[in-house]
């Protein structure tokens, strides 16, 4: 039944592809067609303006000509001045707005004729007036030209504003018309969306019911999936403990057979160098000889103690966990140069989690000094009523925790470590602002 059902299916998706493209269309169409709209709007409106701030300026200009030549007082020139000014911005500003349009070019050309002859008239009257020719200036306003100019000025500004105007209303228009094609082309694409859906959940519910018998077959598996992996999950993680576990036995064996064996013959050798020393006063040579072999032997003897505290730190059987763990961070700060500042407060741990916190703190330590590029260390370990907690900071470079890098699997190792013991270990990190391991285990019952 369901390959019946794909042809339907596949013509209700046509239709709502067509309708959902139609809609894209109509609605482009639209926006494109208000966008040029609201643009002539917009221009006519700033043609407008201008306009009207030209006849303002013209007017004022001319009522602060009249007030400077009734009373002779500056004070009344400056409006006259002012709206002087502004009058060729103004002009540049049609200019501006008029460009690419013959028609309206003309018009404003003799539009700016007019109006610097009417104020070659008003300059002429107000100098006149400034310099004392009172008769000249008189003469000059008894005349018809600044009337007339003013006639012609309101005549073509008039009609300026005019075409503006019937631009401005043709804008409203297609912008109304845009808004109508837009309301009944998308009435139609909803009708055939509608139809679309119909098929759309004529087609869902004939499917529905197979689809819940896949479910239900997938959900088993899915189970029958979880168990299994739960099942391994549980199989890995008791052979990892098994494994650390084995690596703790073999580094103690290892560390036994290094203290007995390698120590016994580098203390002999030692102790064989100091006696040929001894005999071998008159040989400045053999001297200077046995002096460096000796100085190799003490380092020899240096590394193998730091080798075997590495492998099993005997500081912590023998000193306890807080005076192991300033001997690490003492020597951390020796090898690397950093600042170590440790706040060790006495906790109460059974010996397999003293090591696990000491095991932590020395992995951490050992990420730093690789990739941190820090310059200081902060070791923090606090005692609670039931729980204790231990902190490596850091002030490098810092990284993401979300992405794998090469101490990742130090940082897996240290996590099942912890978690083994029934702890929490987390791992809070910034790129540029340093690293900081926080492990919290269960403290030892009273």
């Amino acid at each position: 039944m369901r390959w019946l059902a794909f042809p339907k299916m596949a013509l209700g998706l046509t239709l709502a592809a067509l309708a959902a493209l139609a809609l894209v269309g109509i609605n482009e169409a639209g926006y494109r067609q208000s966008h040029r709209a609201l643009a002539e709007v917009s221009e006519a409106q700033r043609v407008r303006l201008v306009l009207n701030l030209l006849m303002q300026n013209v007017v004022d200009a001319e009522t602060g000509q009249r007030g400077y030549l009734l009373t002779g007082e500056k004070r009344y020139r400056e409006p006259y001045d002012v709206a002087a000014r502004e009058l060729e911005g103004n002009l540049a500003a049609l200019r501006l707005l008029y460009a690419g349009k013959p028609n309206e070019t003309e018009r404003l050309a003799e539009l700016s004729g007019h109006v610097a002859r009417k104020l070659a008239e008003m300059d002429m009257s107000v100098r006149l007036r400034s310099e004392g020719n009172d008769d000249a200036w008189k003469f000059v306003i008894t005349t018809d030209v600044g009337r007339e100019e003013m006639d012609a000025i309101r005549t073509i500004a008039g009609g300026l504003i005019l075409n503006s105007n019937e631009a401005l209303l043709q804008g409203q228009r297609q912008i109304a018309k845009s808004l109508r094609f837009a309301r009944v082309g998308i009435a139609l694409v909803a009708l055939a969306g509608l139809f679309a859906f119909f098929l759309y959940l004529r087609q869902t519910h004939a499917l529905r019911l197979a689809g819940e018998r896949q479910q239900l077959a997938l959900q088993r598996e899915r189970n029958a999936l979880e168990d299994e992996v739960r099942e391994r999950t549980a199989t890995l993680a008791e052979l990892a403990t098994h494994l650390q576990e084995v690596r703790e036995t073999e580094r103690g064996y290892l560390a036994r057979e290094l203290h007995d064996e390698l120590g016994s013959l580098l203390t002999a050798a030692k102790l064989d160098v100091a006696r040929l020393k001894s005999r071998l006063v008159d040989a400045p040579d053999a001297i200077q000889r046995l002096q460096h072999l000796n100085d190799l032997l003490n380092s020899g003897i240096a590394l193998k103690r730091r080798i075997i505290e590495d492998l099993r730190p005997s500081s912590l059987s023998n000193l306890g966990l807080i005076a192991s763990l300033e001997i690490l961070g003492r020597e951390f700060a020796e090898r690397s140069g950093m600042e170590v500042e440790m706040v060790l407060e006495p906790v109460s741990l059974d010996e397999s989690n003293q090591l696990t916190v000491y095991r932590m703190v020395q992995e951490g330590l050992t990420n730093i000094g690789k990739y941190a590029q820090a310059s200081e260390v902060s070791i923090v370990m606090k005692n609670y009523s039931n729980h204790v907690v231990v902190e490596v900071t850091d002030n490098g470079e810092g990284f993401d925790t979300q992405r794998s890098r090469p101490s990742s699997h130090g940082l897996a190792g240290m996590r099942h470590r912890v978690e083994t013991a029934k702890g929490k270990l987390t791992v809070s990190s910034t790129p540029g602002r340093g690293t900081k391991l926080s492990a919290v285990m269960p403290a030892k019952a009273a």
